[in-house]
């Protein structure tokens, strides 16, 4: 049984977006995003990461032009897994998600550097807790 094969491509959708980085192909011969790429939309954001199926699955970083970055595990094109969000004004959440959504245990650091932990639930944290440097 041979190894699949593995391409390096560098691609410009119909819409402008662009992609360089690893291609494999479907049982049909269809080129496929598959392994590590950057993709870079008409929009300004950019993912660098690991890809699979044609999808962000694995590790990567995806930069918005707003100044926000996620750094961490996608699943089928979204955060999924343990990851970093930080937004523009410099707070962030690191912890889990699932589906795009804080889930679970995290941390959130507000725009004072203080650090809140706890368990997050989509828009929801009750319960959070001040964590002290002592």
């Amino acid at each position: 049984m041979s190894e699949p094969e593995v391409l390096k491509l560098s691609f410009i959708f119909p819409n402008g977006d662009k992609y360089e980085g690893e291609c494999g192909r479907t049982p049909d011969g269809v080129v496929i995003r598959q392994g590590i790429g950057t993709q870079i939309s008409s929009s300004g954001t950019t993912y660098i990461g690991e890809w699979s199926n044609d999808k962000m699955n694995g590790s990567g970083t995806l930069s918005h032009p707003s100044g926000a970055v996620y750094e961490g595990q996608f699943r089928e094109n979204v955060y999924h897994g343990r990851g970093t969000y930080s937004f523009p004004d410099g707070t962030k959440y690191s912890g889990t998600f699932n589906n795009n959504r804080f889930e679970g245990e995290g941390e959130f650091t507000d725009s004072e550097g203080r650090v809140w932990t706890g368990t997050f639930h989509r828009k929801a944290a009750p319960g959070l807790k001040l964590k002290l440097n002592m």
